[in-house]
């Protein structure tokens, strides 16, 4: 799966200039864990609160910020194109991997791959409104962590 990667501005992209590889490790062995064809491709930005809050504000009528919001194209939609498959975008808050790592007590490497991880399981197709759907979305998710050694006590980098 190719995965493009953006940061909302230079000052993010420059202090966290290391975020991409993990990033791409991480949806690399999501796209593997969930059969994704290799011509698909995924984007992923990473903002800062602000800019999160507006699109939660935007799209879903909420006004706060959020750590992930994954905006899928063909949701429900199969792709019926033999082209490149266009799966949609992952958007990243950076100020929530920072607070989240350190209220969690987690590395900041396991916020953001963990952030990345259910922004993809979103962009193909589970939820967790629902307590079933929301255990089968935790599975799906640990086991792309746990493929990667990426646990919650995790205080290295992939």
């Amino acid at each position: 799966m190719k995965v493009i990667i953006n940061f909302l501005n230079e000052e993010l992209a420059r202090k966290y200039s290391e975020w991409p590889k993990i990033i791409e490790t991480t949806l690399s062995k999501g796209a593997e864990c969930q059969e994704i064809p290799p011509e698909a491709e995924l984007g992923v930005t990473l903002g800062d609160d602000e800019y999160l809050q507006m699109l939660n504000r935007e799209y879903r009528n909420i006004d706060r910020p959020t750590d992930v919001l994954s905006f899928a194209l063909n949701e429900g939609e199969e792709d019926s194109s033999d082209e490149e498959m266009l799966l949609g975008d992952i958007v990243i808050s950076v100020d929530r991997v920072l607070s989240q790592a350190q209220e969690y007590g987690h590395s900041e490497t396991r916020e953001l791959a963990y952030l990345a991880i259910h922004g993809l399981m979103h962009i193909m197709g589970y939820d967790h409104e629902k307590p079933e759907d929301k255990k089968e979305m935790r599975v799906a998710e640990e086991e792309v962590l746990r493929a990667l050694g990426i646990t919650r006590e995790d205080i290295h980098d992939v």
